[in-house]
């Protein structure tokens, strides 16, 4: 499992170590805000239309070649700009390393569920979210380090060795899992179980936590600044929501095996803690802003190890590739439309008056939920 936890802390790790970093010290690529924001939507868009398609074609050739092509094709991407170093190689290598992690990130997940039995999806998915909060959390931190070091060539360098060094792990390490016979699939079949309860249920958890996620992250500061905080005090706010985040998985996960937690409880659960941190980030000050962030955390941590074990056990064998790539999906889609519907509002009223309405939206999620799956059954 080593180097499967480990790919998904090389995913977030590259995401986030570039994105906060990229304004920062990249020479004379980023020109301007809308360049900034064409190459932190580069990597984002490639996730949102391969991620799928990744999906399915590792449960058609397995997914361990999917991974370690795709851990070497980041590495590649990687090398790209490390080495050229030009603004035209920039914007190649983000579109490459958006496009590689699309082929290893569903494909770790689902390794993941294939490499542990029943009983033990919620630890390993616990374990293997944990990996990729890590990742999240020490990206902006290292990355930072790095660029202040070397530039940004060098976090990029570091980010082709990590990834190459992963890819070679995996590949010495995890077991060959041949594909599953598929019976045939139309699309009508597709969009009837993409539809179904057991998948939208889950699914629509993972997109509010991570919507919730990114509100957090990203509006926090903001809201810290409005109040007099310093740069030092909001960052310390995000680092508490990273770090609730990773510690709760591994609990949440082991609870859910433990029979001491269900799918059904835990999300709700997780979606009204979430709901909550939003409402206490409406509130001034300092305060506002450390419950917010904790509570946040502490929600989207719960739900993240329970939604992936649940779409785990409910979805076919041979079609696991294809269901964690359509539920990384939704995360994507949470992860952008959540600051943009914050955004939106606090532009038309106030950035408080966005915070409850996200907060809403994820208070009726449990009931939307139950609805949902008494009329599937």
């Amino acid at each position: 499992m080593g180097p499967l936890y480990a790919a998904g802390f090389t995913t977030a790790f590259g995401a986030h170590g570039i994105a906060a970093n990229l304004g920062a010290d990249s020479g004379d690529a980023v020109t301007s805000l809308l360049v900034l924001g064409g190459l932190l939507a580069l990597y984002d868009g490639a996730e949102v239309v391969l991620k799928p398609l990744f999906g399915t074609i590792a449960d058609r050739i397995g997914a361990r070649p999917v991974l370690v092509g795709g851990l070497l094709a980041f590495a590649v991407a990687s090398a790209l700009y490390a080495l050229a170093g030009s603004p035209g190689w920039l914007w190649a290598a983000r579109l490459g390393q958006g496009a590689a992690a699309s082929a290893f990130s569903p494909a770790a997940s689902a390794l993941v569920a294939r490499l542990n039995p029943a009983a033990k999806q919620g630890r390993a998915f616990g374990s293997y979210g944990f990996s990729k909060s890590v990742g999240y959390t020490l990206g902006p931190l290292l990355g930072g380090v790095l660029v202040w070091a070397g530039g940004l060539r060098l976090l990029f360098t570091v980010l082709a060795a990590l990834a190459a060094a992963v890819a070679m792990w995996a590949l010495i390490v995890v077991p060959v899992v041949p594909p599953l016979p598929r019976a045939r699939q139309t699309l009508v079949d597709l969009a009837r179980r993409l539809a179904d309860p057991v998948f939208l249920v889950p699914t629509a958890a993972l997109a509010g936590a991570t919507a919730a996620l990114s509100v957090g992250v990203g509006f926090l500061p903001v809201s810290g600044a409005v109040a007099g905080l310093g740069t030092v005090a909001t960052g310390a706010a995000v680092s508490v929501l990273a770090a609730c985040a990773a510690l709760v998985q591994p609990h949440a996960g082991r609870a859910l095996d433990a029979g001491r937690l269900t799918v059904r409880g835990g999300l709700g659960a997780g979606l009204l803690l979430a709901a909550a941190g939003l409402g206490c980030a409406m509130l001034p000050g300092l305060v506002g802003v450390l419950l917010g962030a904790t509570l946040i955390g502490v929600g989207t941590g719960l739900i993240t190890p329970l939604g992936f074990a649940a779409l785990a056990s409910s979805t076919p064998r041979e079609r696991l590739g294809q269901t964690m790539g359509a539920a990384e999906l939704g995360r994507e889609l949470g992860d952008a439309g959540g600051p943009l519907l914050v955004a939106g509002v606090a532009a038309a009223a106030t950035l408080t008056y966005g915070y409850g309405v996200l907060a809403v939206l994820l208070a009726c999620g449990p009931l939307v939920a139950v609805g949902l799956l008494r009329r599937g059954g």
